[in-house]
């Protein structure tokens, strides 16, 4: 390393060579560097309207305060370059400057002055014909930012400062306060005044333990006319309330933030980061800004493998058709923030598969412009080579799905799957298990979101324990029913009202064939279900007597006509094991609701079945759950996907294709990560639904890279996949 080596750089000829190696095609960095400049379409102006649907593979570059004047700019344009990135994040300001800001109590990073770092990485990427956002961390300040401003700091409900949860000679931010109000304003302002960026991405904006400030307590106060709450219960109305502020308050914020952005770029806007957390008001957000994305780095515990996907549907329900990016960390991801890890390169490949073929596009991310370890270079350039080469048939133009999960905000999270505590994350997620299992194609809808002419899109509308709905989302409910709709729902669907209030009856009774009998079982032992043969609600089950019970169980009454396919076995001793017997093996008492109301189907289980589920993962439960989709659907399923393993499916229309997703996540690390390696399985037979005036040009396999024989009868069309490694497309070449 010569004199004028930046110190700590990388060599660029390792790194590039190290890709070209893993993509196997190339022999030179010198003729993948030319294939980029003679095949890359030209970009849009970068000014131009809508610039935001253009980017297909975003990086992120996390500067931390040493970086300026000891990394080496140019190692990552060649990067960047060669892996065909056309969106980049650059860390700009917050609670640090890296470029010569003139905003008082904003810290320039060490070196700054020497090298405008956020400004050489701007430039450089404008060069390459990039779109550029601006990262602003808002969380936490310095010492001497609250000796100035001490109003601006976070407080506890005896009024001393929270000081930063990871380094405590910082200071916690109000995130309701002046602090984001006011100086974070003038930072997006100076930003925006003085770089060509296309928006400003906000970090950490909204990260609010709550707050005891004097501006929090005066604005709570004049909104509702209470203190805010300090040991309320969790679903007390004062607790209900102060978050439904404070929520509001954040959306305030970040219109404040976007109009302050777009008065300087009528072409720029605010991308918040974290939209798609629990609690949020998903659909005002959608609202307002063009572009999302998903901080759902990597996975963790038991996170599940498909979680990333799960989360681009989170960004499809609030987005709509606007794009969406997953953000990916290349390090691992844990509970100890070891962020110069690097993760295996099957598990990167896996959890950036899951995302995309469920719509996200592509967003690396990597802390410290200085890598120490820089394995995952050729796996992300792998990926995203593969992603710029096929890019075309990822252009998502609509999803063909014909089933949806409802679901609230407060359901959104990640659940536990160990817990048993039925928390609302729980019913989400053993009903997604549920249709992965069943290779069913599905989407998401908030429930905040039950328009007509977004409900009509699906055949079946699944409701996993979604308590709170308002008379009005009830009548919206009803109506799509009675036009043809289906609706399945579990345990207490309905029972509560918007703010949370216990009715008298479910609001969708009339739905649901019976009425709440007055109690709910919170936990419930050795209990089991009665099969009633035969119906198709039991079809895979013909040789099983009864099945085990859900945990928990509502109460009810039946009213009006229904077939009733599961009785209950009531709970009884378990120990001592002589005493292990049923008293009452056969009762009346009704454990599904299978029911025609007006032109459509109801199916209600009047339990926990999906959380259950989700708890203890048997097949009897997952039989059911599948059954009960597919018999409210009465319909041919848009697509069929036979053959062994664990698949998530997805099945998209194009300008002019359409495309099949196959996700393998069959692995030894499926339910506990990080995967090891790849398993493919296969062969797979594929069955779906053409649209009827389709004129098919070709079938391809883009993994594979080979053309498919294929057999079509009517509007259905049959292929072969002989094996799937990890992510395989089905391409449908449309004439």
């Amino acid at each position: 390393m010569d004199e004028k080596t930046p110190r700590n750089a990388v060599s660029r000829r390792t790194v590039l060579q190290g890709a070209v190696t893993a993509f196997g095609t190339m022999s030179s960095v010198a003729s993948l560097a030319a294939q980029w400049t003679s095949t890359r379409p030209a970009p849009a102006a970068i000014t131009a309207g809508a610039w935001q649907e253009r980017p297909m593979r975003w990086v992120q570059l996390a500067f931390t305060d040493d970086d300026p004047g000891h990394f080496d700019p140019q190692f990552w344009l060649d990067y960047f370059k060669l892996i065909h990135a056309d969106g980049a994040c650059l860390s700009a300001g917050g609670f640090t400057a890296y470029y010569p800001t003139q905003i008082p109590l904003h810290t320039r990073a060490p070196g700054v002055d020497q090298v405008d770092a956020f400004g050489v990485m701007v430039a450089g990427c404008r060069a390459l014909g990039m779109n550029v956002l601006a990262r602003v961390e808002p969380g936490g300040f310095r010492e001497d930012v609250f000796a100035a401003h001490p109003e601006w700091v976070a407080r506890r409900p005896d009024g001393t400062p929270q000081r930063y949860f990871a380094s405590t000679d910082l200071y916690m931010n109000c995130a309701l306060g002046g602090y984001n109000f006011e100086f974070i304003t003038s930072v997006m302002r100076e930003i925006m005044r003085t770089y060509p960026v296309d928006a400003i991405f906000t970090n950490r904006w909204a990260t609010q333990s709550r707050c005891y400030c004097n501006s929090c307590r005066t604005l709570f106060r004049a909104a509702s006319g209470q203190e805010i709450p300090e040991n309320e219960s969790a679903d007390s109305p004062l607790r209900r309330a102060y978050s439904d502020w404070s929520a509001a308050r954040l959306l305030e914020l970040a219109k404040l933030w976007n109009t302050e952005i777009r008065a300087i770029n009528t072409n720029a806007f605010l991308v918040p980061n974290g939209v798609g957390s629990a609690g949020r008001d998903l659909k005002s957000y959608g609202e307002f800004t063009p572009l999302l994305c998903s901080d759902s780095q990597a996975r963790r515990g038991v996170t599940p493998p498909w979680e990333n996907g799960k989360h681009a549907k989170i960004c499809r329900m609030t987005m709509g058709e606007k794009p969406i990016c997953g953000i990916f960390s290349v390090g691992v991801e844990e509970a100890y923030r070891w962020k110069d890890s690097v993760q295996g390169a099957a598990e990167i490949r896996a959890w950036v598969a899951s995302g995309m073929a469920q719509g996200f596009r592509p967003w690396m991310v990597k802390f410290n412009a200085k890598p120490i370890d820089r394995r995952w270079m050729p796996v992300v350039a792998h990926i995203y080579d593969w992603h710029w080469k096929n890019e075309r048939y990822l252009r998502n133009t609509a999803n063909l799905a014909r089933v949806a999960i409802v679901a609230a905000a407060d359901q959104l999270g990640a659940g536990d799957a160990d817990n048993g505590a039925g928390i609302p994350a729980d019913y989400v997620n053993g009903y997604y298990q549920a249709l992965v299992e069943a290779r069913i194609p599905f989407q998401m809808i908030y429930d905040r979101s039950l328009d007509a002419a977004l409900l009509d899109r699906y055949r079946v509308l699944i409701l996993p324990n979604v308590t709170r709905l308002s008379l009005a989302q009830c009548q919206q409910l009803r109506d799509y029913v009675s036009r043809g709709g289906r609706l399945v729902a579990t345990h207490q669907t309905s029972l509560y009202d918007e703010a949370g209030a216990r009715r008298g009856d479910f609001g969708l009774a009339d739905l649901f064939g019976c009425s709440y009998g007055g109690q709910v079982d919170e936990r419930v032992t050795n209990s089991y279900l009665t099969l009633r043969h035969p119906h198709p609600l039991l079809r895979g089950l013909e040789d099983a007597p009864r099945v085990i019970g859900a945990v928990k169980r509502v109460h009810v009454d039946a009213r009006g006509p229904s077939v009733v396919p599961l009785t209950l076995v009531a709970s009884y001793t378990d120990l001592p094991m002589e005493r292990v017997f049923t008293r009452e093996p056969l009762t009346d008492t009704p454990m599904a609701f299978c029911r025609e109301f007006g032109r459509g189907r109801v199916v209600y289980f009047p339990m926990d079945l999906d959380r259950t589920f989700w708890e203890v993962l048997s097949a009897d439960h997952l039989t059911l759950l599948r059954n009960a989709v597919e018999w409210a659907a009465d319909e041919a399923a848009p697509l069929r996907v036979s053959g062994p393993g664990l698949l998530d499916v997805a099945y998209w229309r194009q300008q002019s294709s359409l495309t099949v997703h196959l996700v393998n996540l069959t692995n030894p690390m499926t339910m506990k990560g990080p995967y090891r390696e790849i398993v493919p399985v296969g062969p797979f037979t594929i069955e779906l639904e053409l649209p009827d005036t389709a004129h098919i040009r070709g079938v391809r396999l883009l993994e594979a890279d080979r053309a498919l024989d294929t057999r079509r009868d009517g509007t259905r069309l049959t292929v072969t996949v002989p094996s799937v490694a990890l992510h395989e497309i089905v391409a449908i070449e449309l004439g």
